[in-house]
């Protein structure tokens, strides 16, 4: 049950700062944040058959951990870092990279302890890789959405 609401509370809480983001700044980098979702939900698939990490409950509890993350502080934390750093790569970079150890050290770890979820054949030194790879190509991928949309 605890597990539930922590589900729950990582799906509703980042979409409660949504109002403090304009309307045409949340559609300006919503490409980019469903781009950087469908990354992490392939890394979150090739997750079972590599038995990079555990859930208690089976595929169902992984699903709907798995969805809770992206849809929820990854979908919404990826349009405010955009909004707060695009156009300044060194800042995107520097502000990733401490979200991206955050996540891959003393939240990596406090999930854990939750038992929201166990890692296996997987570190935290590679979720933080992994998540600066994406960051990599994901700023990319807004530059090309945004210069196409200003030479329209």
């Amino acid at each position: 049950m605890f597990v539930a609401i922590i589900r729950i509370g990582l799906l509703l809480i980042p979409w409660l700062t949504v109002f403090l983001i304009p309307k045409n700044v949340f559609k300006k980098y919503t490409p980019s944040a469903i781009f950087a979702s469908l990354l992490v939900a392939i890394n979150c698939m090739l997750s079972v058959p590599f038995k990079w990490w555990t859930v208690k409950g089976g595929l169902l509890n992984k699903v709907f951990n798995d969805l809770s993350f992206i849809l929820g502080p990854f979908f919404i934390g990826t349009i405010w870092i955009f909004r707060l750093t695009f156009g300044k790569f060194w800042l995107y970079l520097l502000v990733n990279t401490l979200m991206d150890l955050f996540l891959a050290y003393p939240m990596n770890w406090l999930m854990q302890k939750l038992k929201v979820y166990k890692l296996v054949n997987f570190k935290s030194k590679h979720v933080f890789f992994l998540s600066i790879c994406f960051a990599l190509i994901i700023y990319p991928f807004q530059l090309f959405i945004s210069r196409t949309k200003s030479s329209e």
